[in-house]
């Protein structure tokens, strides 16, 4: 199955990352619904899950690949490995964590038909405090352990987690139950 993956990803590998993040995207929606909120195959929203897995198909998985190329030939410090790695981490969690969480919040709030604005001035800031109780430490091993063809895969699998913390504060029983803050910490 590696020796599958790895020839994918050396032939097409936009369209092997981009599919391995919607495969994963939906994992953790599935995750979120059925470990979190004990919803049931009977209630599982099956149009959430899609939603998800769209938006990671479609939009995270090109944007993290084209990322993770660009931070790999643009933020080099040559004679300082380790400062090279935390101007990543830096660049990830300044530019692309921000930017990201809002993209992902105001997709789901369009695709839902709600308000953009709602949902970014209820979920953002929850969303983007976790993240650095998460993100920089794993980062920090992304850029510094795993090769570039892989870091979408890794940060993919450990996504499978936020993922389902971000569909949990995205649906309106996340937002209602369960201060996003609280269950970041539970999670983490």
């Amino acid at each position: 199955m590696l020796a599958w993956y790895q020839a994918r990803l050396a032939s097409r590998p936009l369209l092997t990352q981009s599919l391995t993040t919607s495969l994963l995207f939906g994992i953790g929606d599935i995750t979120a619904q059925q470990l979190i909120e004990h919803r049931g195959l009977a209630n599982h929203d099956l149009l959430r899950t899609a939603r998800m897995a769209s938006y990671g198909g479609l939009v995270f998985g090109p944007a993290a690949t084209t990322w993770f190329r660009l931070l790999q030939s643009h933020v080099r410090f040559p004679s300082s490995p380790n400062r090279t790695i935390l101007a990543r981490v830096a660049a990830d969690q300044g530019l692309f964590a921000p930017t990201f969480i809002g993209i992902f919040l105001s997709s789901m709030a369009v695709l839902e038909g709600g308000s953009v604005t709602e949902k970014l001035s209820s979920s953002y800031w929850p969303a983007l405090s976790a993240n650095y109780l998460i993100w920089p430490f794993v980062q920090l091993v992304n850029f510094k352990f795993v090769p570039l063809q892989h870091r979408v895969l890794f940060v993919n699998v450990i996504s499978i987690g936020w993922n389902c913390y971000l569909s949990f504060l995205n649906s309106s029983a996340g937002t209602e139950a369960v201060p996003p803050q609280e269950e970041a910490v539970k999670m983490a």
